[in-house]
């Protein structure tokens, strides 16, 4: 996979990228994907900013391949997290939940390689125009806070390919090798993984909310409070509140006061299972066990090795 665009753009084997995921994502899990020769991400969204300073010292530490760093952009310390990236040497960020251009030039000028987060095709085209280096178009079957737009990611794909001339990156429902192969067949030159990685050992998710996604059936997840931000969560007590705050037509002020704060990290990070948001991709219906992150890498490279001979028979 040396002439693939993502792996020539980031340094790395093959063309999967660790999502970086809220409460789940620290350094152990980004440097066990890199030394995978995956691109890990520390993903800063759970993170104070000395937090995030020590994750990624932390990561350099433990791998000397290439790692990145998630930011929302949406995050109240954003200034701060910004310069602990550049302070820190990090080459590779990934922005989400917000405008790309607002930092996308300062972060290119220092040398930094941009990654820009989108739901749709329209919103690619703003990033690749905002001098990304590359797009992650990311489908309604994935987990946590998602688009509005609840274009799946066969879709999504296509749509996006068209629009824009850059690297693109498939995200939502790669759960393995197959879907893997088939997002790159709809126009992808890599993949974001995110719930397959949540149930993996170096995880910092929760042991007990990682066995929760293990248990999870086809059907266990749902898209929820999208007057607030739209996320695909386990359907648990939490739900089953908030479901029952739509049935008495609840207003957005309090849909909000349900939600309230610290949800994920209560469910993901704390675990606590009935009180938390809990929140993953619909691929969690065929995740079946906590796996180190270079099994689950080589499993994903196996898969997709034999699909693509198979396809290649026909």
């Amino acid at each position: 996979m040396e002439n693939n665009p993502i792996c020539q753009l980031f340094g790395i084997e093959y063309p999967i990228i660790q999502a970086g995921m809220i409460w789940c994502s620290g350094w152990r899990l980004a440097s066990a994907s890199a030394n995978s020769g995956i691109l890990g991400i520390i993903g800063a969204g759970s993170m104070y900013p000395d937090v995030l300073r020590t994750h990624i010292q932390k990561c350099k530490q433990a791998t000397d391949k290439p790692f990145a760093v998630n930011v929302p952009l949406l995050y109240p310390d954003i200034e701060q997290l910004m310069e602990i990236i550049v302070e820190e040497g990090v080459e590779i960020v990934f922005t989400s939940a917000g405008n790309p251009r607002t930092w996308t030039a300062h972060l290119k000028e220092r040398g930094i390689k941009v990654v820009h987060v989108v739901s749709s095709a329209r919103f690619a085209k703003k990033a690749a125009d905002a001098g990304v280096d590359a797009v992650v178009a990311e489908g309604f079957e994935a987990g946590g806070h998602n688009g509005r737009e609840e274009t799946t990611t066969m879709c999504l794909i296509p749509s996006v390919r068209d629009a824009i001339d850059i690297p693109l990156i498939a995200a939502g429902g790669i759960g393995d090798g197959r879907a893997m192969l088939a997002a790159m067949a709809l126009g992808a030159d890599a993949v974001q993984v995110g719930s397959r990685f949540v149930a993996s050992e170096e995880s910092s998710a929760h042991q007990s909310f990682k066995q929760e996604v293990v248990n999870a059936a086809e059907g266990s997840t749902i898209l929820t409070l999208k007057e607030i931000t739209p996320v695909r969560l386990i359907k648990n007590k939490f739900y089953e509140d908030v479901k029952a705050s739509y049935e008495r037509g609840s207003t957005v002020e309090e849909l909000r006061e349900l939600l309230g704060r610290g949800r994920a990290k209560k469910g993901m990070f704390e675990g606590n299972l009935d009180e938390g948001e809990l929140e993953i991709g619909q691929v969690s219906g065929y995740i079946n066990n906590v796996k180190p992150v270079r099994e689950i890498v080589n499993e994903f490279i196996e898969t997709y090795s034999l699909h693509l001979k198979k396809l290649k028979a026909i």
